[in-house]
């Protein structure tokens, strides 16, 4: 009987420290300081201006290049210009899953470029010198207009182009 019981103590202690553990593995990733405030269990945004998603959970940007869903580290060379810190973040609340692009023809229809929701502050304070994309190298906006309207132009929707 004693070892009956000690078997079962065993046997239940492995079991909820590999449950512990397994819990600890499915915890969200923290948000970025240019994420939007008081979304910190969202695991997707979709940035509409560049038509770009960010997975908060594996802290990387999803974007379509040469047909091909591409996840790096790093935005497209197209859009590391961009301001991550000044441009609207759709929050998809709603989307499970590792392919938010599933519904990407309807998040374009639905949020076009240049789209602004409800007023968004930011989890973190932008760095001084700083877009939200670099160590620092660029000024954001401000220093980088012919820079953002270049990049804009080479991800214009209406003439079907992609990155």
């Amino acid at each position: 009987m004693k070892k009956l019981v000690f078997a079962s103590v065993l046997f239940m202690s492995v079991f909820f420290a590999h449950a512990q553990q397994v819990s600890i593995n499915v915890n969200i990733g923290t948000p970025p300081n240019w994420g939007p405030q008081g979304n910190d269990d969202s695991r997707y945004y979709y940035l509409p201006d560049i038509d770009v998603y960010y997975d908060v959970n594996q802290s990387v940007f999803i974007y379509e290049s040469n047909g091909k869903w591409t996840r790096d580290k790093k935005l497209p060379a197209n859009c590391r210009q961009y301001d991550l810190y000044s441009g609207y973040k759709v929050v998809l609340n709603d989307y499970k899953g590792d392919t938010p692009y599933k519904y990407h023809t309807k998040h374009r229809a639905s949020y076009p470029k240049g789209y602004q929701g409800k007023p968004q502050k930011n989890r973190g304070e932008k760095p001084k010198g700083n877009n939200g994309n670099s160590k620092g190298n660029n000024k954001g906006k401000e220093n980088n207009n012919s820079k953002q309207q270049s990049a804009n132009k080479d991800h214009d929707h209406s003439n079907g182009k992609k990155h």
